[in-house]
């Protein structure tokens, strides 16, 4: 595991400014200006990337399963709660039921940064989605393609060879388990890596998702280096040149980070 994933406060500013330099601008280049929406972030964590869209102008919620990130982002943006620009909510996206009730209303924007790639079926989930948007709304997506080289999340290993490795999450789940269990790597850390090995996406399953429940995709961008990984190693971020941004399948071995906005064809 490197450093910045240990110290929260670190990944939290990265998310921050990643989320101002880099998603905003994406977004806004479709929509318009995004200053006085309510932004809904589903699996928001420490609430880094909540925090740059209530920078902006905007007030935010953030729905996060996991009890110890809850009260992270709850400490983070406490002033921001206290102003009222801000709520989150500790519990599992399908538990809500009438949004408009339970999250004080629906959404102009629902944002997932490196979420979807985590949750299982998919198809369901993304359909599901539209309930919480205004007419009009939009869904944004940040994530890595699963046959990118790191698409397995293994950076998250403490063997520091393993961690570096790329590809080896294609491996067949019982190789992958045995070469992650002689790296010396905890059960815990073991599993979380081979529930990611189920729930990875590639590009073209995600969009034919998105197509079939109904949404029309706004734009896309394909990242050759993601442009977070400017904050994590200091290296420059890169698009995909464009002809191979349209090489299907292949392209996701070297896309890092696909940027995905989407609506509902009917708004």
């Amino acid at each position: 595991m490197f450093e910045f994933h240990k110290d929260k406060s670190r990944y939290f500013n990265m998310q921050r400014q990643v989320t101002l330099t880099d998603v905003i601008p994406f977004v806004e280049a479709v929509v318009g200006k995004l200053h006085g929406k309510r932004v809904l972030e589903i699996g928001c964590a420490e609430a880094g990337v909540l925090k740059a869209f209530i920078d902006h102008g905007n007030t935010g919620a953030g729905v996060e399963l996991s009890q110890y990130r809850y009260e992270l982002a709850c400490q983070n943006l406490s002033t921001e709660v206290q102003a009222g620009k801000a709520k989150f909510y500790n519990k599992n996206i399908y538990d809500i039921i009438d949004p408009s009730v339970e999250l004080g209303g629906l959404f102009d924007l629902i944002v997932l940064k490196d979420v979807i790639e985590h949750i299982p079926e998919q198809k369901k989930f993304i359909e599901f989605l539209h309930r919480f948007l205004l007419p009009g709304g939009s869904i944004f997506f940040a994530y890595p393609p699963w046959w990118m080289p790191f698409g397995g999340h293994q950076q998250i290993c403490t063997n520091s060879w393993l961690q570096k490795i790329p590809w080896i999450h294609l491996l067949p789940f019982k190789a992958y388990r045995f070469l992650l269990k002689k790296g010396g790597e905890s059960e815990l850390t073991i599993q979380e890596l081979m529930d990611i090995k189920k729930t990875g996406i590639l590009m073209e399953q995600l969009v034919g998702f998105v197509r079939k429940a109904g949404y029309t995709i706004s734009a896309e961008k394909h990242w050759l280096v993601n442009p977070i990984y400017q904050f994590k190693f200091g290296w420059k971020k890169r698009l995909v040149p464009g002809f191979l941004t349209r090489m299907l399948f292949i392209r996701n071995f070297y896309t890092t980070a696909h940027y995905l906005l989407f609506h509902k064809a009917s708004s």
